[in-house]
């Protein structure tokens, strides 16, 4: 199994790394720091799962996540996070990631994880399948953000990131009437009234440090 580590703590890495050292069927083939460079070494190197920080410098770790997806379907992507489960497990699991790991169990569980999203599994703790059958048995439809598109969720992620109308227009190539727009759309589909309510409304569900 070759594996893809993504994470900006070099001392994170080379724990992954130590632990997957005593796997004979487990290689390391590529590490990146930060977004733009885990979406550009995922084209350089041919991996099997790719072990994600869900934070990292240059962007978002969902947004991430559906990128990698979107390129490579068939592959598995296990997030790692210090995120507690409930803010975001679910959303990632929905977006397509092979399982969610708290970086606190990671060092008993990562090898077991691994081999079960190599072999086209879902890898979930005890404590998150519980959270999923809960949520199946009250039929939540998940949090309002999963309703937002990928480039409505983009600007919200930048808004919450305290980005301004003109830098996100700049970042993304569009007028400031035309992300307006979508900042509009965004306070309507979540429900809430300015960008200090999108701050801590990304930050109560993980989106944003």
């Amino acid at each position: 199994m070759r594996i893809l580590i993504a994470d900006d703590h070099a001392v994170v890495r080379q724990g992954i790394k130590q632990i997957l050292a005593g796997e004979p069927d487990m290689i390391v083939v590529g590490e990146a720091r930060d977004i733009h460079e885990t979406l550009e070494t995922a084209h350089k190197v041919e991996w099997d799962v790719l072990v994600l920080d869900y934070s990292m410098p240059g962007g978002n770790g969902l947004m991430a996540l559906k990128q990698i997806k979107q390129d490579y379907p068939q592959r598995s992507v296990l997030i790692l996070s210090m995120h507690p489960e409930d803010a975001i497990a679910i959303s990632a699991l929905r977006a397509g990631a092979a399982g969610y790991m708290n970086k606190e169990c990671a060092s008993e569980e990562l090898t077991l994880a691994i081999r079960k999203a190599a072999s086209g599994k879902k890898y979930v703790s005890a404590s998150l399948a519980e959270k999923l059958a809960i949520e199946i048995e009250e039929g939540s439809d998940g949090p309002p953000h999963e309703s937002l598109s990928d480039r409505e969720y983009r600007v919200m992620w930048m808004l919450a990131s305290g980005k301004s109308i003109t830098h996100i227009a700049e970042a993304l190539s569009l007028s400031p009437n035309t992300v307006s727009t979508y900042r509009v759309r965004i306070l309507k589909k979540l429900k809430l009234q300015g960008n200090a309510d999108i701050v801590r409304y990304a930050v109560k569900h993980g989106l944003a440090e």
